[in-house]
């Protein structure tokens, strides 16, 4: 069984899509082990406790720098011997050092169709008032693999999300989430722990 750390900052909805999608045996040949969170009131700990699930706190604002808390996550990662690491919601920049300890085993989603809103400054609502603001009719989620390129490493898998006419912000991110997200990110988990995602360059093909 592949050991899953979630990395978490906030309400813990992708947290909770994965621990739902575990009970249901969703997840083949892996645990989540672990939820770490950068800020020590993340509604997402309480998730994790009421499942069980160990959580511990690494907050960024008791470190001098991105660079000082990544490196203090791995040392916190490999004492917990993960196998793979989970973004979801989580809202600091990892340097380099995570990457590199952890390549191609750390998997992200992205609440758009990578390359579109993606980047440094697409986060959480941004990225659907940006959709909005530019009128597509169509958006959706990204789940990718991390890599130094902010949302720039291979992609697992893309879903698309119909724009309304009327869509706030808000409105468009919850449809994002249930139509998307909660289904993309359980199923690219469950397809690293069989070890069904081979990375060719930036094309990740899915082993039968």
């Amino acid at each position: 069984m592949k050991r899953i750390a979630v990395l978490v900052s906030g309400g813990g909805t992708n947290l909770q899509a994965l621990i739902d999608a575990q009970n249901r045996g969703e997840i083949v040949g892996g645990e989540i082990a672990a939820v770490i969170s950068s800020t020590s009131d993340a509604y997402a700990l309480e998730r994790a406790a009421k499942a069980g699930i160990p959580g511990c706190v690494i907050a960024r604002k008791e470190f001098a720098s991105n660079q000082a808390m990544t490196l203090a996550l791995v040392d916190k990662l490999k004492a917990l011997n993960i196998d793979l690491v989970v973004l979801a919601g989580f809202m600091v920049i990892l340097t380099e050092e995570m990457v590199n300890t952890y390549p191609n085993a750390i998997i992200n989603v992205h609440p758009a169709l990578i390359p579109s809103f993606a980047g440094p400054g697409c986060y959480g609502l941004h990225v659907h008032e940006k959709a909005l603001e530019y009128g597509v009719k169509l958006s959706g989620a990204t789940v990718h693999f991390v890599s130094a390129e902010c949302d720039g490493g291979p992609i697992i898998s893309q879903k698309a999300v119909e724009v309304l006419p009327d869509d706030t912000p808000e409105v468009l991110q919850r449809r994002i989430m249930e139509q998307a997200e909660w289904k993309l990110l359980p199923q690219a988990v469950s397809l690293f722990c069989q070890d069904k995602l081979k990375v060719e360059g930036r094309t990740v093909r899915i082993l039968a």
